[in-house]
């Protein structure tokens, strides 16, 4: 791959290990996962949005879209050639294959949809950010409308208050169109080329192939001529400006709080207009992005599609479960079960009692292996459950069961065909 970085190879290194840049997710910390997917998807559903999903891989020419002069493209893609000869590349981002997938079927917008994908990006791991990373997000096709802007913010906005995290900030800016981005871009390499000497060749490169790139740079030495830079708000069309002004007004409507951020871009060349990123005051400013997103409304176009305006967002799941972390939101959970059947009879009962509660709605297990008794009440206690279920022979001759309590202690007797009705009671009502 081009550009790429090489990683010391270490010959006593245990091949049955990860790959460098991924990790496995275990229980419980897979707990916190299924959680926030699952509030997603239900705020998603809220507001209108389906599921959609697409392949792991595209035609290199789908993420050659998000921008040529970008590090994605030219340094941390992963690219190859398949067995037919057709060069492909694993998804480095989530809007593309989207946007593509409208292209090639032709929803009737506007076209709300979500998405929980891995990407993959060729670069140097660190904390919250690897090789493989998963990102949540959402797009809306085929509407130019500031409500929209103001939407898909606000289901953003709402997500993360319902995690519980309260230290976020909301950036906002607009990035302009095709008629007021070239009069900008001539004015930052006006302003950026007297300083491209002193700051190396990476900056004179950013200079003239996208200078809008060093503003999203975290390089120290940069920051001071970065913060002098010219503003783009200063050459926004009257019709660029109108949209961002109605996107301000849309938000401030619905008490949704944000600052203004002269120097927030998207890293990807297919934004225009709104841009918005939401950053944790709990993490170090250098990685404290939890999400962004903003409009694009010349992508789908550029794939061949018909001109059809976007706006969409992404949020790295492991960075803001760093976030979460920070400030004590959806903590990992130990997994734990409703009910633990205890066998002391043998045969098939406690199998047939187990797969009752089960389909009862109970989450419920039982020891393997012949246990002794109070091997599996050990294993009771270990699994966290409410109440052991005690299948003993001489309960069982008359038709009933030993129910434990295992915070309080406390032990009766169910009739051995009521128990399934008997724990959901219970269980509800410790639920409730």
């Amino acid at each position: 791959m081009p550009g790429a970085m090489s990683d010391p190879v270490d010959a006593s290194r245990d091949v049955y290990r990860a790959p460098v840049g991924t990790r496995d997710v275990l229980p419980p910390e897979s707990g916190r996962w299924v959680e926030i997917v699952a509030a997603f998807a239900t705020r998603a559903a809220r507001f209108g949005y389906g599921l959609v999903v697409t392949p792991a891989f595209e035609h290199l020419e789908v993420f050659q879209r998000v921008g040529e002069t970008t590090d994605v493209v030219r340094k941390e893609m992963y690219e190859m050639l398949d067995r037919g000869g057709r060069r492909i590349a694993l998804r480095p981002e989530g809007t593309a294959p989207v946007v593509r997938a409208y292209v090639q079927h032709r929803p009737t917008p506007p076209w709300k949809v979500w998405y929980v994908a891995p990407n993959f990006r060729y670069e140097r791991p660190q904390r919250g950010r690897y090789r493989q990373h998963y990102q949540l997000g959402a797009e809306a096709l085929g509407v130019d409308d500031p409500a929209v802007d103001v939407e898909i913010i606000e289901l953003v906005h709402g997500y993360f208050r319902d995690l519980g995290l309260e230290q976020v900030t909301l950036l906002l800016n607009s990035m302009g169109d095709e008629r007021s981005r070239p009069a900008y871009r001539e004015a930052l390499q006006a302003y950026f080329r007297p300083f491209a000497a002193d700051l190396g060749a990476d900056f004179a490169q950013r200079v003239e192939e996208n200078p809008m790139r060093i503003l999203d740079s975290k390089r120290d030495d940069w920051q001071e001529v970065v913060e002098r830079a010219p503003q783009m708000y200063d050459y926004l069309t009257d019709e660029s400006r109108e949209h961002f002004e109605q996107v301000e007004r849309g938000l401030d409507a619905l008490g949704i709080r944000y600052e203004i951020a002269p120097r927030l871009v998207r890293g990807f060349d297919y934004y225009t207009r709104t841009a918005f990123e939401f950053v944790s005051d709990a993490l170090d400013a250098a990685q404290n992005a939890i999400g962004g997103g903003g409009r694009y409304d010349r992508l789908a176009e550029e794939m061949g599609g018909p001109p059809t305006p976007g706006i969409g967002f992404g949020i790295g799941i492991e960075r803001m479960l760093i976030a979460c972390d920070a400030e004590g939101a959806v903590p990992a959970r130990a997994a734990r079960v409703d009910a633990f059947v205890v066998d002391a009879v043998g045969g098939l009962e406690a199998a047939v009692l187990v797969a009752e509660l089960r389909e009862a709605g109970l989450a419920s297990d039982r020891a393997f292996g012949g246990r002794s008794v109070k091997a599996q009440w050990k294993l009771a206690d270990r699994s966290g459950a409410r109440f052991g279920v005690m299948l003993a022979p001489r309960e069982l001759a008359r038709g009933h069961v030993a129910v434990k309590d295992l915070v309080t202690g406390e032990q009766v007797e169910v009739e051995r065909d009521r128990v399934p009705a008997w724990l959901l009671t219970r269980v509800g009502e410790e639920r409730r």
